[in-house]
């Protein structure tokens, strides 16, 4: 998950990271079916539907401005995939854990330092680190130093996040964050963007939002629905009990 957004990144820009990234609710939506065999409804799928429409647009128009990166969008792609199974994961393995945050973190911290050694070796990487410019630069290790602060803290916020509330939730606020994020890069950057490029973010935006407004409906259904069983259940066990004293008085 951390090498693909990265490598997204390096591809692509920040302002097109957003559409590049649009489809964690997409793979959300079909790793729950797979792994937890969850169904979803026929109108948060065309929700899904809305967000593919608009992720073809971003791509379509990055083609016509010529700023396409192929394989930044495959990195993309990639990137939604792997934080859907991320979200999915977490909040499977956290009772193993005794929904310890802290602990599940420092977990993938330590498969993280696994996985990645083997393949900076293989790909020649660490050959590089002792060449690096700025490897005896105290500025580059404090803001290296703080990026892995702010690492561990976003790790953990979103482990919390996941505990208390859903992995679709923790993909819906993802969205709205990448899409903050769009709207700040090309401020900084001074970039000019086509109105079907707008359009293709806001038809993004949108397909999540109708997503996150259909499911919200139905979790208030379902759990009416709940409290209507248990309620009914109670007062028949409250007539059966009923029914019991009256026998024993006799």
């Amino acid at each position: 998950m951390i090498a693909t957004n990265n490598l997204c990144l390096k591809y692509v820009g920040v302002s097109f990271y957003y559409i590049g990234r649009s489809l964690t609710t997409v793979f959300n939506v079909i790793f729950s079916y797979i792994i937890l065999g969850q169904l979803t409804s026929l109108k948060a799928i065309s929700s899904c539907l809305l967000i593919i429409g608009g992720f073809l647009l971003g791509v379509d128009q990055e083609d016509v401005a010529g700023t396409l990166s192929v394989i930044g969008v495959i990195y993309g792609v990639a990137a939604s995939i792997f934080v859907s199974l991320n979200a999915i994961y977490t909040q499977r393995t956290l009772p193993s854990v005794g929904d310890s945050i802290a602990q599940l973190t420092l977990y993938n911290n330590i498969n993280a330092l696994v996985l990645f050694l083997p393949i900076m070796f293989f790909t020649g990487d660490i050959s590089e680190v002792f060449y690096f410019h700025y490897l005896s630069s105290i500025r580059f290790w404090t803001l290296m130093t703080l990026s892995g602060i702010f690492g561990f803290l976003m790790s953990y916020v979103t482990g919390w996040q996941i505990q208390v509330t859903s992995p679709l939730t923790h993909n819906i606020s993802g969205t709205a964050k990448a899409a903050a994020q769009t709207v700040i890069a090309v401020v900084w950057w001074q970039e000019m963007k086509p109105l079907l490029w707008w359009i293709s973010n806001a038809v993004v935006l949108g397909g999540s939002a109708a997503y996150t407004v259909t499911k919200r409906k139905e979790m208030i259904d379902k759990y009416e629905t709940n409290k209507s069983k248990l309620s009914n259940n109670t007062e028949q066990e409250a007539v059966l009990l009923g029914f019991s004293d009256e026998e024993e008085t006799l």
